[in-house]
């Protein structure tokens, strides 16, 4: 597929703020009253020090937990390291492997925010409207918000609050376990955010789709830096 930036990812600080403001704008945060069968995880590897970042999608089919495509891509990043600005320094490589997909999945976890982001644009909120695809982000640890005690079962869950309105949930995905920090990305409201990582998790924490793209991207990492 093919995939057109709505913007340039060379950019300063000011303009990088600037876009995820108008981009923010763009989001659709409601649910799509469908269940998702085909969902793809997202991850990003990189040896520290160096600037050549490696990306894996796979995309799996959540009934049975079946990898149905992996796709890898690495190149060189020349954006600096910003807090707040993580989808300039790991969105062209990610968007790349994107491109190399046959089967497009329904929907797309990706391991960082949604909108529980500073300016609530987030790497998964980023992606997933340049991407046009239904998306979450799934976080193991905060960024932004606050939030009340969760319970210990799996399934409990609180709203997480960032300036007065509800940006995330935080999720315990297994009973007595640490919880998840998930946030919408684009096309999706809180309820279906929650439901679509939940129908992902299988035997651990995270979702499966989130951690076969952490074991793939870390594996084209050693085998092609060696290390």
């Amino acid at each position: 597929m093919r995939i057109e930036s709505p913007h340039r990812w060379d950019v300063d600080y000011q303009t990088a703020t600037d876009i995820q403001k108008k981009l923010r704008d763009r989001l659709v945060l409601r649910g799509e009253n469908r269940s998702f069968k085909l969902v793809a995880g997202a991850d990003v590897s990189y040896n520290r020090g160096d600037d050549i970042f490696y990306a894996s999608v796979v995309v799996m089919d959540i009934s049975n937990f079946v990898v149905v495509e992996t796709a890898n891509h690495h190149g060189r990043v020349t954006f600096p390291y910003i807090p707040g600005l993580l989808s300039f320094r790991e969105g062209p490589v990610v968007l790349a492997a994107f491109e190399k997909l046959t089967k497009m999945p329904d929907a797309v976890i990706f391991d960082g925010q949604g909108i529980a982001h500073p300016r609530g644009l987030g790497l998964a909120a980023h992606l997933g409207l340049i991407l046009d695809l239904p998306s979450v982000g799934c976080a193991k640890s905060k960024l932004v918000g606050e939030h009340e005690p969760v319970g210990w079962e799996k399934g409990s869950s609180a709203p997480l609050i960032y300036k007065k309105n509800q940006v995330g949930v935080v999720l315990r995905t297994r009973t007595g376990v640490k919880p998840v920090f998930v946030s919408p990305g684009h096309r999706l409201d809180f309820t279906d955010a929650v439901n679509l990582v939940l129908s992902s998790v299988g035997r651990y924490r995270l979702p499966e789709p989130i951690r076969h793209a952490h074991t793939s991207v870390n594996n084209l990492r050693r085998e092609l830096s060696g290390i």
